[in-house]
């Protein structure tokens, strides 16, 4: 089971979103460690997961989303 995904972290740039590890970024567990993948907040903006299609369902107060509990089409 995947650990859950922050929908607005409060310092995404701390971590390599890249995996389920969430690595701090001066320790990264997987990759080479030249460069972390950033939080998609980061890219996008607040909402983010409203842009594009991110197969998720994003309930109204939610602080986070489990992955691979995608939408059914």
């Amino acid at each position: 089971m995947s650990k859950r995904f922050p929908l607005y972290p409060k310092h995404p740039e701390r971590n390599c979103w890249g995996c389920d590890h969430y690595c701090a970024t001066d320790a990264m567990r997987c990759g080479n460690g030249s460069s972390r993948t950033q939080h998609p907040a980061e890219l996008l903006g607040d909402d983010w997961y409203e842009q594009g299609d991110w197969g998720i369902e994003v309930d109204e107060n939610a602080k986070s989303i489990q992955p691979g509990a995608a939408k059914s089409r």
